[in-house]
């Protein structure tokens, strides 16, 4: 698609809980045990959040970092676009409680709800803004606090999932474009195997019989998810290359949802692509839902393994069901940090 502007990305930043809730932790909930886990998902550790920590507040923690980075006044941001599933209100949208502790006075604000491929969904659509013409600086979130809607006795699930918020700060301009394709696709004949309810008989209304405790919590089917998984994150990423006009061979680096590491290493091998190319902080954050490929790309950059230049192919998929990818180039530096350290 032709755009007036490119969308640059100058920022990245994160926000995470402070309580690290480790394999030998959930020992002591469930009949697991660290090698169970690690053997099937690669997960050593995950962030809980606590009674205190909200999904808006992992939000505006991951909103100032990614401005730190990109270095800019926040009254230069005029979109913000919040992908979480979890919003801590029905209204007002997470977006708008972010847009005001930022201090986005002319920005408009709204929530957007993809499941983990929520940040991908964010991200196309701040492109469309931006090129469009219509906003110049748009600030994207993803995040979510999935440990309050699982099952703590049902090992299967509770040993997957971490919390926390990741961000981009993306700019217009005439002469740069760093988001290179986009690919998005959704499947709701697939809606049932990944879901938490929370309307109707899931969430009854006053005077209503209340449904089963079981019934509130997320809900998934473990082994048809993965065979949805190693086939749509291979598929997105070469329709989104293709979309970039580049080859899978082009991308330095693959950036995945972080939901488990026998997906995203059987996803690699199906691109051709190595082991050092594949981005990955599973092991120590669990499946951060819409935050998780930020959070992933901003680690990477900050231990290095991504430098400026590089490709990158992100990749998300999830509940819905959805799917999609983008081709980014990465060529921001931290505006915090000396230069020296920035290379």
């Amino acid at each position: 698609m032709k755009f007036k502007y490119g969308a640059r990305l100058i920022g990245v930043g994160a926000g995470l809980p402070s309580a690290v809730v480790t394999n030998a932790d959930l020992e002591k909930l469930v009949a697991t045990s660290d090698e169970w886990i690690k053997t099937r998902t690669g997960i050593s550790e995950r962030r809980i959040a606590s009674d205190t920590e909200s999904t808006t507040g992992l939000a505006i923690e991951a909103a100032k970092d990614a401005i730190g980075f990109a270095g800019i006044d926040p009254d230069e941001i005029e979109l913000v676009v919040v992908a979480t599933s979890t919003p801590d209100n029905l209204y007002p949208s997470t977006a708008c409680m972010v847009q005001a502790a930022i201090g986005a006075k002319r920005a408009a604000a709204f929530d957007l709800e993809a499941a983990c491929t929520g940040i991908v969904y964010a991200l196309a659509v701040a492109q469309q803004f931006l090129g469009s013409g219509t906003f110049k600086c748009a600030l994207v979130v993803g995040v979510d606090i999935h440990s309050r809607f699982l099952n703590w006795e049902d090992r299967n699930t509770c040993i997957l999932f971490g919390d926390g918020a990741g961000a981009f700060i993306l700019k217009a301009d005439e002469n740069q474009n760093d988001l290179l394709g986009t690919y998005l696709r959704a499947d709701g004949s697939g809606a049932h195997l990944l879901h938490i309810p929370n309307t109707g008989v899931g969430y009854p209304h006053a005077g209503q019989e209340p449904p089963k405790e079981v019934d509130r919590f997320l809900q998934m089917n473990g082994r048809a998810i993965y065979e949805f998984a190693v086939n749509a994150v291979p598929e997105a990423v070469r329709a989104a290359c293709v979309e970039a006009n580049l080859e899978v061979a082009d991308v330095d680096f693959l950036v995945p949802h972080q939901a488990n590491m026998r997906i995203i290493k059987s996803a690699a091998e199906r691109l051709g692509m190595k082991p050092e190319q594949i981005v990955s902080n599973v092991n120590e954050m669990g499946n951060t839902s819409a935050a998780s490929i930020p959070l992933a790309m901003w680690q990477a950059i900050l231990r290095k393994q991504i430098k400026s230049p590089s490709t990158c192919a992100l990749v998300g998929f999830g509940g819905g069901l959805t799917w999609g990818a983008a081709i980014v180039n990465w060529n921001a530096v931290d505006q915090r940090r000396p230069a020296i350290e920035n290379n």
